[in-house]
């Protein structure tokens, strides 16, 4: 029975510090410094917003994941995920 509860307990702390420290992994970027695909991509999602932050999140497979927080002129805020190749994997309006 205490193995038991000592095996549950080291589960739950592991996945509790793995959902904790995902963030942490993440890099942030500068638009400049990503190949030139992904800038294209990027400026055309941004839909003539501020880019607010990039971060590289880690790799799918080969490919890169990078984040993108854009202020609008109106206000809003939009987020979105491009893979290395500039294709969009998601998008959020706020």
């Amino acid at each position: 029975m205490k193995n038991k509860l000592m095996i549950l307990a080291a589960i739950f702390a592991f996945s509790f510090t793995s959902v904790s420290f995902s963030g942490l992994l993440d890099k942030k970027v500068e638009l400049s410094t990503l190949p030139p695909i992904v800038q294209e991509a990027i400026n055309r999602y941004a839909e003539d917003g501020k880019i607010e932050s990039i971060e590289k999140e880690k790799s799918k497979g080969d490919l890169a994941i990078y984040e993108v927080e854009v202020k609008k002129p109106d206000g809003s805020e939009l987020e979105f995920k491009i893979d290395g190749n500039g294709k969009l994997i998601e998008l959020e309006r706020e």
